[in-house]
C-alpha cells in the first residue's frame, strides 16, 4: 500500500474531525476507496470512536434513476435520516469508477429526488454550524478521476496527495500554518459590508454585512484551502462568466454565464447543457441565489480536474454556490441544491472591500 495513504487517513481522523473516544463516526466509502476506507477505519478504532461503515455503490445511482418511481423518487431513507441526526462524525472517501454514469438520467427526475432530500441536507447544515456534527471528505484517486483531470494515474496520485499535504513529513503542521494565515484575512474582513468582484470574466457587487468569513484549514474538505462565507441573499447585482466547466451530477455544463438582479439569478445561459443549467436553477424557490462566496487559496492546486473538491481550492480564484448557503456564515438560504461554480482571476482580476484593495490577480493585497 502506499504509505500516503495511511498518512491521509491519520490526517483525516486525527486532524480533520479530531475522532475522541465514544465518537460515534459515520465511515463511508465506494469500493473503488476501499483501501483507503479500511484505513480511516482502522484508525477510528484506535482513536477509541465506534465506527458504522457504510458502503456504498456508484452504479446503484444509475439503477435507481432509469427504474424508481416517482413515489420511490420521493421516498426519503429513514436510515439517512437517523445517521444524519445522530452521528457525531462523518468521513466520506469517495473515488469516481464512471464520471459520466449520470449524463443521459432526465434532470427532471434527479430533481425529484434532490427535493425530497433537502431535508437531509438542511439538518446536516444546521448540525454541522452547530458543531454538533464534524465532517470531512476526500476523493480517493481512480482511472476515471485521472482521466477527467487529463493524467495519468500515477501524476493525479501526485497531485491529490500534494494537494492534501500528505507527500509532506508533517501534513497537520501545514494545515496549522495555513490555518493562522487564512485567519488573518478572516479577521481583517470581519465588520467589513461591501464585495466589489471585478474583472475579465466578472462585474458583481454584494454585501456581507453581519456575514462571517470561515477559514477553511483542512477540518471539512481534504484537501482545503479556502475562505468563503454567505452574501446576503437579496445583495448580489451583476454578471459572472465562469471560466471553467460547471460540473454537478455527473453532468458538465460549459461557458456558464450568470446574471444577478437583487441576489436573484434572473438570466442564466450556458454554451454547453444550458437546459441542465436552468432545470438546476429552477430546483426550488431559492436555489437561484447564492449561498456561498469563497476564494481559493491553495497554492498546490494550479490545474482544473473536473473534481470541485480540487477545482474550488484553486489558488488565484473565486468560487460561488447557488442554492443551500452554511449557517455558521450567517446565510438563511436553504435549497435542495448546493452547486458551486468558478471563476478564474489570475489575469487582472480584483476584489474591493468597503473600497479598499483587498485581492488582485489572485494574491492578497492586506
Amino acid at each position: 500500500m502506499d504509505p500516503r495513504v495511511s498518512k491521509l487517513a491519520d490526517l483525516l481522523v486525527n486532524y480533520s474531525v479530531a475522532v475522541q473516544p465514544d465518537d460515534l463516526v459515520l465511515v463511508r466509502f465506494n469500493t473503488l476507496a476501499e483501501e483507503a476506507g479500511l484505513e480511516v477505519y482502522r484508525e477510528v478504532l484506535k482513536a477509541g470512536g465506534n465506527p458504522i461503515v457504510q458502503m456504498l455503490s456508484e452504479s446503484a445511482a444509475e439503477v435507481f434513476y432509469k427504474t424508481a418511481s416517482d413515489m420511490q423518487l420521493e421516498f426519503l431513507n429513514p436510515v439517512e435520516s437517523w445517521l444524519v441526526e445522530n452521528v457525531d462524525v462523518r468521513i466520506t472517501l469517495g473515488a469516481v469508477q464512471n464520471s459520466k454514469a449520470l449524463t443521459n438520467i432526465d434532470p427532471t427526475r434527479m430533481s425529484i429526488a434532490r427535493k425530497a432530500n433537502a431535508q437531509l441536507t438542511e439538518t446536516f447544515m444546521r448540525r454541522q454550524s452547530s458543531g454538533d456534527l464534524r465532517w470531512t471528505g476526500t476523493r480517493f484517486p481512480s482511472h476515471a478521476a485521472a482521466q477527467d483531470a487529463e493524467m495519468s494515474l500515477s501524476d493525479y496520485e501526485d497531485f491529490v496527495y500534494q494537494a492534501c499535504m500528505v507527500h509532506l513529513d508533517n501534513p497537520v503542521a501545514y494545515w496549522q500554518q495555513k490555518s493562522v494565515e487564512q485567519q488573518r484575512l478572516v479577521d481583517w474582513l470581519k465588520g467589513k459590508e461591501h464585495i466589489e468582484v471585478k474583472g475579465e470574466h466578472i462585474d458583481l457587487t454584494l454585501s456581507i454585512a453581519d456575514r462571517v468569513f470561515i477559514n477553511a484549514d483542512g477540518k471539512k474538505n481534504m484537501p482545503d484551502g479556502e475562505i468563503f462565507t454567505g452574501p446576503v441573499e437579496d445583495s448580489v447585482n451583476g454578471w459572472v462568466k465562469f471560466t471553467f466547466p460547471a460540473v454537478y451530477g455527473g453532468r458538465e455544463v460549459d461557458g456558464v454565464e450568470l446574471r444577478f438582479e437583487n441576489g436573484e439569478v434572473v438570466h442564466a445561459t450556458a454554451e454547453k447543457g444550458e437546459d441542465f443549467l436552468n432545470s438546476v436553477l429552477d430546483t426550488d424557490e431559492r436555489s437561484r441565489y447564492l449561498g456561498e462566496f469563497a476564494i481559493g487559496t491553495n497554492e498546490f492546486i494550479q490545474q482544473f480536474t473536473r473534481s470541485i473538491l480540487f477545482d474550488e481550492k484553486i489558488g488565484g480564484t473565486v468560487h460561488m454556490a447557488v442554492g443551500a448557503g452554511y449557517p455558521d456564515t450567517g446565510s438563511v438560504n436553504k435549497s435542495a441544491i448546493h452547486w458551486d461554480m468558478i471563476c478564474d482571476m489570475r489575469s487582472g482580476g480584483q476584489i474591493y472591500v468597503d473600497g479598499a484593495l483587498f485581492y488582485q490577480d489572485g494574491e492578497f493585497k492586506v
